[in-house]
């Protein structure tokens, strides 16, 4: 704690227990989904054998596999049997069990020393062997015995039925949040705003704060993007201006002939749009062969699979060849009010 109340001193360490989880679980029923206390316990020797390593060990409840969105490679994760009977059935990444078990076909069945104490392995998670697999889940009921010695918890998890969008899943999040906070506060005689002494983190409200910096930098993009064009239509407005300059003989020819101002006009807007139609599909084909061969070897989650959304980069091709039609016109207008007379006098 950092703030006085109710005649105790900051502080204070909150320490979580049994009886708030049990009770948050019956408190708020009605908003969770699953749920489950955790243990965390580092550096812990895990001994199999000749091999001896260090790895982090969590104490769950059963319905943790679905808060974790764990996939079971192999056997089964906890259940509620091992939970009330504080078995000692360990859960294992496919990390570990590569380390510690490479030279058994199966680790299941199979018996590890957790730090002295004897634990069968039920299970293997994870599809990859990634450091997020380098941990060992065991019984809540059987970390507290055996590491804790108490009721002590770390941290209690929580997840919330599924609703229909975006908006509405922050909104439960927040509500959540605020009568989880609420209560942990007043069983501890916390001040209500000290923040700082009971921690409650919500995946929503990163989730929002994630997509608003992804929304910033959509916005910084469209930002590059239109001065892009801009840039290119002085471009090619320039060009056009000098093929009109260089062509004003020509043009003088075509109206001593009997061109009209429009068609003149049409003839140079449909260069300036040839031009840029044909430089935008080629930076679309470019672009998007680009990805096809980058994309596969870029590993990094957040920009996993990159791909070009096709509605969005047809549209930006017909914005580019439109752009290309601005760029043109005013030359092109320049070359329709050209007279007749000092364009065919022009060397």
């Amino acid at each position: 704690t950092t703030k006085k109340y109710k005649g105790l001193n900051p502080g204070r360490r909150i320490e979580l227990r049994n009886e708030n989880y049990d009770f948050t679980a019956n408190l708020l029923q009605e908003d969770i989904e699953f749920k489950s206390p955790r243990i965390f316990v580092n550096d812990v020797t895990v001994v199999y054998g000749n091999e001896a390593l260090v790895y982090s060990l969590q104490g769950v409840s059963y319905q943790f596999q679905q808060i974790e969105n764990a996939t079971m490679s192999e056997g089964r994760f906890i259940n509620y049997q091992d939970e009330v009977n504080t078995a000692k059935v360990a859960v294992i990444g496919n990390k570990i069990a590569k380390d510690v078990f490479n030279q058994v076909e199966s680790p299941i069945g199979e018996f590890i020393d957790i730090s002295g104490i004897p634990f069968k392995i039920i299970g293997l998670f994870g599809e990859t062997e990634d450091r997020e697999e380098e941990r060992i889940f065991i019984p809540v009921t059987t970390a507290q015995r055996v590491f804790n010695g108490a009721d002590k918890l770390n941290n209690l998890a929580y997840t919330l039925p599924p609703v229909e969008n975006f908006d509405q899943a922050v909104a439960q999040a927040i509500k959540f949040k605020s009568s989880l906070q609420s209560y942990l506060q007043q069983a501890h005689t916390v001040a209500p705003d000290d923040t700082s002494a009971i921690f409650v983190w919500s995946a929503m409200e990163e989730a929002k704060r994630f997509y608003g910096l992804t929304d910033n930098i959509k916005l910084f993009f469209w930002f590059v993007g239109i001065c892009t064009i801009i840039a290119g239509v002085v471009g090619v407005s320039n060009i056009m201006l000098i093929v009109v300059r260089e062509r004003t003989k020509e043009i003088g020819i075509r109206k001593a002939l009997g061109a009209k101002p429009w068609s003149i006009v049409g003839m140079i807007l449909h260069e300036s749009i040839f031009v840029t139609a044909i430089s935008g599909f080629a930076g679309l084909i470019f672009s998007m062969g680009l990805l096809e061969v980058v994309g596969p070897h870029i590993e990094v989650d957040y920009i996993l699979n990159p791909s070009v959304n096709f509605t969005v980069a047809v549209s930006t091709v017909f914005v580019l060849i439109l752009a290309g039609a601005i760029a043109g016109f005013f030359p092109a207008w320049r070359a329709a009010n050209i007279h007749t007379i000092d364009a065919l006098r022009d060397e």
